[in-house]
């Protein structure tokens, strides 16, 4: 492992705009001297400021190079790396619109094997690792490994209306943990057995996607490649303060009939009927979890590594193309 200096340049002021600049340009000597002495065949990044030094290196010694695209659209350090790269791996073919012809390659999202496993449960085994029931409808709510706020605050807001039909597994993050787990104290005695709060899940995230009938979650990257692997339909809450890619993943899904849309300030009125009117209705559940899993890509780790065998390939004199 080895590190550079740098820093954000877009969405930040003027003078640490320019800092940041200084940094990376100054990073050029290290990351070249980190060439010489690692001479790799191929380079692999998947986009951020700290790429920049290192895909002109790479540009500069006819070094071949890859990005991953995770999100349907590319951010800016995406669009600029891109000039210096080969190929492009996108998750979506949607991506493609956003790079010169021939410069795309759809590999998909690379879902993590141990996620995978748990497609091998059944649905009643995967309820069993939360001694939930195979008789109620599931819905899993998580907003990442942090958590986000908006979404636990919305979910506590509604719980008791939802626990009287349905059972709930909910991810509140590390940081609204307390809030959270002091909330379940209150949950009544006949209504705790349907409810399954935690703070982060490890090992048993994969259970808890097989678990589950129905998601609430964010619209990062991840959701691209996790929903269509567990044919999962999805309430999507894009992240209102940052860049609009949520907004472009959520719609992607949304418009293909795996999910449903819901921005975070619409949040706190449009969860519980949002999410009665879906698990009510048999047959559009049927019809979401049809349309995710036919966007999984299960070989998309693979495509990943073919791409960059053959660029490898190539740089090493074997027109791999």
């Amino acid at each position: 492992m080895e590190t550079i200096q740098g820093g954000p340049i877009v969405g930040v002021s003027p003078r640490v705009s320019l800092v940041n600049g200084m940094k990376l340009t100054w990073s050029l000597g290290k990351t070249n001297s980190i060439w010489r002495a690692f001479r790799p065949d191929v380079l692999f990044m998947t986009g951020g400021y700290v790429n920049a030094p290192v895909a002109l290196t790479a540009w500069l010694r006819r070094t071949p190079a890859a990005i991953f695209l995770p999100d349907v659209e590319p951010g800016s350090a995406i669009r600029f790396l891109s000039r210096f790269a080969q190929k492009v791996a996108c998750t979506t073919p949607a991506s493609q619109a956003y790079f010169r012809s021939g410069k795309t390659v759809v590999t998909g999202y690379p879902v993590r094997p141990q996620l995978r496993e748990a497609l091998a449960l059944s649905r009643t085994e995967a309820l069993g690792h939360f001694e939930l029931e195979a008789g109620r409808r599931t819905l899993l709510v998580f907003g990442g490994s942090r958590g986000a706020r908006s979404i636990n605050r919305a979910l506590l807001a509604v719980l008791p209306q939802l626990l009287e039909s349905y059972q709930v597994l909910h991810i509140s993050g590390a940081l609204d943990w307390p809030e959270v787990e002091a909330a379940a104290q209150n949950v009544r005695d006949e209504q705790r057995r349907y409810y399954r709060p935690y703070a982060y899940l490890h090992e048993r995230m994969g259970a808890a996607l097989r678990a589950a009938d129905l998601v609430v979650a964010r619209a990062g990257a991840s959701m691209l490649g996790e929903s269509p692997a567990f044919a999962l339909p999805a309430i999507l809450v894009p992240y209102p303060h940052a860049w609009r890619y949520q907004k472009v993943n959520a719609d992607y899904l949304a418009e293909r009939g795996a999910a449903v849309r819901v921005d975070d300030e619409l949040l706190p009125d449009r969860l519980l009927p949002v999410v009665r009117e879906l698990l009510q209705d048999e047959a559009r559940l049927t019809q979401m979890a049809a349309a995710a899993g036919a966007l999984d890509r299960p070989q998309a780790a693979s495509n990943l590594a073919r791409l960059l065998q053959k660029l490898a390939q190539r740089h090493m004199g074997n027109n791999a193309w």
